[in-house]
């Protein structure tokens, strides 16, 4: 089973930028759907983007379209996501998730099988 591990996070403020890494471990991420999600403190998490091993199509909450980008780096196993013009409501603990080959991804939760531990992101003036 791919092992997850997320790094990137931190503090930034309102309209700044972070990028997240998830980096596999155990074996190759090439054949997984992965996504990212996040909680906020007091809230249920949810999903932000996914992309498909096929095709690489991709998936993003509405309330991040157009700022947030996942991408892929096959050589170094790992899956990022480039976050842009950050809000206050984009705090909260981010998970990326891996989950089985799809032709198109979703942000749904329960479709993914192996967790990353998470990392904080803080947005904040």
């Amino acid at each position: 089973q791919v092992q997850l591990v997320e790094s990137g996070g931190g503090s930034a403020q309102p309209g700044g930028s972070l990028r997240l890494s998830c980096v596999a471990s155990g074996e190759s991420v090439v054949p997984y759907t992965v996504g990212w999600f996040r909680q906020a403190p007091g809230k249920e998490r949810e999903g932000v983007a996914c992309v498909a091993n096929f095709e690489e199509n991709e998936a993003y909450l509405d309330s991040v379209k157009g700022r947030f980008a996942i991408s892929r780096d096959y050589v170094k196993n790992a899956v990022y996501l480039q976050m842009n013009t950050l809000k206050s409501e984009d705090t909260g603990v981010y998970y990326c998730a891996a989950g089985p080959a799809t032709r198109y991804c979703s942000i749904v939760e329960s479709q993914y099988k192996s967790w990353g531990q998470g990392t904080q992101v803080t947005v904040s003036a």
